[in-house]
């Protein structure tokens, strides 16, 4: 069933007129009077519709009850990802989301991809976008949260949560995680990786170097692969 995100508060058991956006997705996938949708706030819950009238630019939907169901991990992870080119970053944010990640912040380091200013917020309005289209996608009803890009040197480390580095030069893996985390903070890598000094920086702040086996990943494959072995191992695969 298609499914479409709105913003405001879905009314139940009411007639909707749907925003533009949707609008058009609905008529690009070809719609008719009588099929079914499902909307979602990005709250936590979900809204079967029907669509009852069809316009050329105005499309109403009766709403049913809304339903509170949750598909959110029971691990929570939140993702650092060092700024890499366009492609891989949305890649890296799309498929992280379907993983289950909680929130996602980019992250400016010494071989990071730059953004800075207009474009910087540009680039984050479009990764919000990226964000709701996974959960359209995956059938989430919370959107994570995508925050602002970040330097390295503002991290901090708190004792709540695992914080763990991925490095290549790393001396442990994740079986060596001896107790079961239920909240990680996953630090990963630009394209080259983090520098020496950039490596040193994090380690003496408390960040754990975990290193996925001998071969050496894209950041985007290392990013995914360890999203989803936390959550074969702790979370809900």
């Amino acid at each position: 069933m298609p499914r479409f995100f709105l913003p405001d508060l879905i009314p139940e058991q009411q007639l909707v007129s749907l925003p533009e956006p949707v609008v058009r997705h609905i008529q690009v996938l070809r719609l008719r009077l009588g099929d079914t949708i499902e909307l979602f706030d990005g709250r936590g819950g979900e809204v079967v519709a029907e669509i009852t009238r069809l316009e050329k630019r105005q499309v109403w939907v009766t709403t049913q009850q809304r339903q509170a169901i949750s598909r959110e991990s029971s691990l929570t992870i939140h993702l650092l990802q060092a700024i890499s080119s366009a492609e891989r970053m949305d890649f890296t944010l799309q498929k992280g989301i379907e993983l289950g990640i909680a929130s996602f912040t980019p992250i400016h380091s010494e071989r990071a991809a730059r953004l800075q200013g207009e474009r910087e917020q540009k680039k984050h309005a479009h990764w919000e976008g990226v964000a709701i289209a996974a959960c359209e996608q995956c059938g989430r009803n919370t959107v994570p949260m995508i925050h602002p890009p970040r330097h390295l040197h503002e991290l901090t480390v708190n004792s709540s949560a695992q914080h763990v580095l991925l490095s290549p030069l790393g001396q442990h893996a994740l079986r060596d995680i001896v107790q079961p985390p239920r909240e990680i903070v996953l630090l990963v890598g630009p394209e080259g990786g983090f520098s020496s000094a950039e490596e040193q920086q994090c380690l003496a702040m408390g960040w754990q170097a975990l290193r996925l086996g001998p071969r050496i990943l894209r950041t985007e494959t290392a990013a995914l692969a360890t999203i989803a072995a936390m959550q074969a191992c702790w979370g809900d695969f």
